[in-house]
């Protein structure tokens, strides 16, 4: 669902095989993006090319990602809005 790759110590996330990122996958999403955050000063970015949809629950996530980046001290972008 995910595939992430290190790039100059910044971890960049992208959707793998999906162009929504709804109700249906937002869980083990949003758990797997914040397995990231668990050490301080990580660079994450959130490339969100081929994504054609987002529904609700995956601003959700977004919010969720967000507040728990800024409470560890994370550093993190979203690429390529749909």
């Amino acid at each position: 669902m995910l595939k992430t790759e290190k790039i100059n110590n910044i971890i960049v996330v992208r959707f793998d095989n999906t162009d929504r990122f709804n109700a249906l996958i937002t869980e083990p999403v949003k758990e797997e993006i914040k397995s990231f955050f668990n050490t301080t000063g990580t660079k994450l970015i959130l490339n969100l090319e081929g994504i054609r949809y987002i529904d609700s629950s995956g601003f959700g996530v977004f919010l969720s990602i967000m507040k728990t980046a800024a409470n560890s001290r994370v550093s993190q972008d979203v690429l390529h809005l749909p």
